[in-house]
């Protein structure tokens, strides 16, 4: 045992080498392995080789893009270093491994002919920390950043994790107070609105004032042209007459007639406001940027603007929400689609392993030639993803589940077929001989010699496989292939992540009981 460890891992020259120790480790300094490979060390050699060629091959190209208007090596170089130090400490390890490369090309050399029990632990570690740091520096990780930002994005994660006040709904109606307001001051401002018994209204004060102003300008202390804002009119709104704890958005429409919310610029979300147990609020806003340049004003030449108080009230009990019930219809929709994938691709695979399977395939060169061919069908089909497939799949019957189920299908026969080939090549061949030796023909060798053996390892792969297809459904509909997929990436693209974790929720769930199901039904039947 120890005898094959050491063929395994340590190189053992039986020949000399075919340069001096000292030159060995000069050219290994000019071209790195080529000392440990005229040293006859030479797959040594052209690992390192190979290693060192590739990283130089990424650090230019992560240069390039650090600093792609600098030109000279020293400029780019030294711009890298500044804007990104982690190139700093590749450096460092990549001077480290070059030095360890001459010193082991001359340690190779030296001990050529004779037993080398040291293994290249040290080069082949230095080699894999600088591929580590560059993958580091490619994949742009940033742990403080992630640190930091955990807590902004909390909000975001607490409604997925438990989204489930959007799982019902209540009858509503939309409640809005308005104020008007005008642009420029003039001598007649838009008078105050009139108190109301029943109805929600509010207040401003001033009714007239100027909005967020944007413009390019000379800055006088700099002297350069920049983008300049000027900050509106702060405006003081009461609220009168709303519904205790809910919720009141403030709304502008602009002159043209253009509705828009307020954003609050301190979180950077739509600005929400909590009446008291009267129905009150105050607040105070900053008059916005108009959405657009145009600005329409009357015939005094005055530009009106309304301010709104919006807010939805309960009117009746509750119901469940119609994002709860798309999540379920689409959830029963995702099911079905990975359970149909599942059943054509046993049924299609089935046939196609006995003719992947070497042993029943290498009677003659014809059958042999099969077994390549379809060998080869199947690598080919295997290796492009099931979303690549729902995409040709929906260019050919367009949107919806039969193209997930298409997608699905034609992986699930390569995947299963190259599975149940390697059960069928696994099994006992004493039963085939028995069934050979009665002159049975192909076919009965295969029913009566093959069929009882890959039963269990068929029925557990078709389990395993029918687990990846339902995971799978819920990602091709992200590209149109049916299913919940497809609601969740839109509920995700615009910012409905509550009902993005209804989704989730529904995911996680289905998976977990189909996961308990088939541990059930693979006690049972394997």
């Amino acid at each position: 045992m120890k005898a094959k460890k050491d063929r395994v891992y340590k190189e053992e020259p039986s020949l000399p080498s075919l340069v001096p120790a000292w030159l060995a480790a000069l050219l290994s300094a000019i071209i790195p392995g080529l000392g440990q490979s005229l040293g006859r060390a030479i797959k040594r050699g052209i690992i390192i080789f190979g290693s060192f060629a590739s990283l130089v091959g990424l650090l230019i190209w992560r240069f390039r893009i650090a600093a792609p208007r600098d030109t000279g090596i020293v400029d780019i170089v030294l711009k890298a270093f500044r804007l990104q130090p982690v190139f700093i400490v590749i450096a460092v390890f990549f001077g480290l491994m070059y030095i360890w490369n001459i010193v082991d090309a001359y340690q190779v050399s030296k001990a050529a002919g004779k037993p080398d029990k040291r293994k290249p632990v040290i080069v082949f570690a230095l080699i894999l920390i600088v591929f580590f740091l560059i993958g580091w520096q490619i994949g742009k990780i940033d742990l403080y950043g992630f640190v930091t930002q955990f807590d902004d994005s909390f909000p975001i994660l607490k409604q997925v994790l438990w989204p489930w006040e959007k799982a019902i709904s209540y009858p509503t109606e939309e409640v809005i107070g308005t104020a008007e307001l005008g642009y420029p001051c003039t001598d007649s401002p838009p008078p105050q609105s009139e108190p109301r018994e029943e109805k929600p209204y509010l207040i401003a004060d001033p009714t007239c004032g100027t909005p967020t102003l944007e413009e390019v300008g000379k800055n006088p202390e700099t002297d350069e042209w920049e983008r300049m804002v000027t900050p509106g009119t702060v405006i003081h709104v009461e609220g009168f007459n709303f519904d205790p704890d809910q919720e009141v958005e403030i709304w502008w429409r602009d002159s043209a007639g253009r509705f828009y919310i307020h954003r609050d610029l301190e979180t950077d979300t739509n600005l929400k406001v909590m009446p008291d147990e009267d129905g009150y609020f105050e607040v105070d806003l900053v008059w916005p940027f108009p959405i657009g340049d145009t600005i329409r004003t009357n015939v005094q030449g005055v530009a009106e603007w309304q301010l709104q108080g919006k807010q939805i009230s309960r009117i009746g009990t509750w119901e469940i929400s119609e994002e709860l019930e798309l999540a379920f219809v689409l959830m029963i929709e995702t099911i079905f689609i990975g359970m149909m994938a599942t059943f054509f691709g046993v049924i299609l695979s089935v046939p196609v392993s006995f003719l992947a399977a070497r042993n029943l395939m290498s009677a003659n060169a014809f059958t042999l030639g099969i077994y390549y061919f379809v060998r080869f069908i199947l690598n080919v089909i295997r290796s492009i993803e099931p979303l690549i497939w729902a995409i040709l799949a929906i260019i050919i019957v367009g949107l919806g589940p039969f193209a997930g189920i298409l997608a699905l299908t034609v992986h699930s026969i390569a995947a299963l077929g190259k599975l149940y080939s390697e059960a069928i090549e696994s099994i006992d061949p004493g039963p085939i001989e028995a069934v050979q030796a009665t002159g049975a023909n192909w076919f009965q060798i295969v029913m009566f010699g093959v069929v009882p053996q890959i039963i269990p390892p068929f029925v557990s792969f078709t389990i395993y496989r029918w687990d990846i297809n339902i995971r799978m459904s819920t990602i091709i509909g992200i590209v149109g292939g049916g299913g919940i997929g497809y609601i969740l990436v839109q509920w995700i693209r615009n910012w409905k992540y509550q009902e993005a974790g209804i989704a989730v929720w529904f995911i996680a769930i289905t998976v977990a009981v189909l996961d308990y199901v088939s541990a059930e039904i693979r006690e049972r039947f394997v």
